[in-house]
């Protein structure tokens, strides 16, 4: 009795496949649908210098299975499906920085455009049953023509990051119809936290601010800083991932906080939350300037409020809040010696002010 009791429990525990699981989504889905004991497998590209520390972070690395894979191989990718054997996978790894797209625009739209082919073929050829969500993004709206954006309004990409989305946006669906496979979009505005990567504005801000308040930095070089961004937080935002997949049809879903505000305001909010005068130690470099600029983009996610019961409850100034006393702890635990897994010593800048310290 034991025996089949326990068989029974075995077969109704759900497998999540989790592709690019050691991102700052990736990482944050993990320990979600683990808390709802899932059993998680997770792809992460096998490199000279593997980069777990998001999972460290979260103290969940034990607790996953990481299956080596790589997006343009896609016998990895029926490997993964067929080791982890998942009732629902995430697609979440792509080529995720938008300005590197226009520096490697074919790469661009092999990771995270033709992937998405990939990934939905090998469902197909393997088992058409399982539930496949895509990472979509705000970015496929571009050029946006209405004050807001929900799934009904125009698609007009600035860049190959959002054009290679909105292919992999545009074979979601074209699987879903037309093979008749659970395949969802989120297009999901911006989403920040503390696991946020360096490259990205939010945490390149909340970073510099906190080492300029220690006296580890004298300045912060940005671009452009008119545009204007819906922002939320990332662990809220993966709860709605989840949910898309537990509807009883596939549907495509906008994840946003239905505000707007601009890079300026996201500095401003950031250094004088330390007391600092943020014209003090920003400068605008054109360097960082993107060869298209996305002017403003703001959610509608009525939709999702409705269907999924998605609402995040945190907005920008407590996002900016958690982000920067985050990265204060880390750079005061630095000082007093502390070790702890994050991304400092990944990044051009960074590791010289870890250099001068270990000397």
């Amino acid at each position: 009795n034991y025996f089949y009791f326990f068989t029974f429990l075995m077969r109704k525990t759900k497998h999540a496949l989790i592709t690019g699981i050691t991102g700052q989504d990736g990482a944050y889905l993990a320990k979600f649908l683990l808390k709802k004991n899932y059993q998680v497998f997770g792809t992460y590209r096998r490199l000279s210098t593997p980069n777990f520390w998001r999972l460290s972070y979260l103290e969940i690395e034990d607790r996953v299975k990481l299956i080596p894979a790589d997006l343009i191989d896609t016998p990895s990718l029926i490997e993964a499906i067929r080791v982890s054997k998942p009732d629902e996978i995430y697609h979440l790894a792509a080529q995720s920085y938008v300005g590197a797209s226009f520096d490697q625009p074919l790469s661009s739209g092999e990771f995270s455009g033709l992937a998405v082919s990939r990934m939905l073929e090998s469902i197909r050829l393997f088992d058409p049953s399982i539930k496949f969500y895509q990472a979509s993004s705000s970015e496929i709206f571009g050029k946006a023509t209405t004050k807001s954006q929900n799934e009904q309004s125009s698609f007009i990409p600035q860049s190959p990051y959002a054009t290679a989305k909105l292919y992999g946006y545009w074979m979601t669906q074209i699987y879903r119809d037309g093979y008749d496979m659970f395949a969802a979009n989120g297009i999901l505005f911006n989403h920040e936290s503390p696991l946020r990567g360096l490259e990205f504005v939010t945490r390149k801000i909340t970073n510099a601010a906190a080492r300029i308040k220690l006296g580890l930095q004298k300045q912060l070089n940005l671009g452009y800083l008119g545009s204007y961004r819906d922002w939320g937080y990332a662990p809220e935002y993966v709860e709605g991932m989840w949910k898309i997949l537990q509807q009883k049809k596939p549907d495509d879903f906008v994840l946003a906080t239905n505000e707007s505000h601009s890079v300026q305001e996201f500095v401003e909010t950031t250094f004088s939350y330390l007391d600092l005068d943020w014209k003090k130690y920003v400068k605008i470099d054109k360097k960082f300037y993107r060869i298209l600029e996305v002017n403003s983009l703001k959610g509608d996610s009525s939709k999702a409020q409705k269907k999924l019961s998605w609402k995040p409850k945190i907005k920008f100034k407590k996002l900016i809040q958690i982000m920067i006393e985050k990265d204060l702890e880390r750079w005061q635990g630095w000082l007093n010696g502390e070790i702890f897994p994050w991304d400092a010593n990944n990044y051009i800048g960074d590791e010289k002010t870890l250099f001068r310290k270990a000397n």
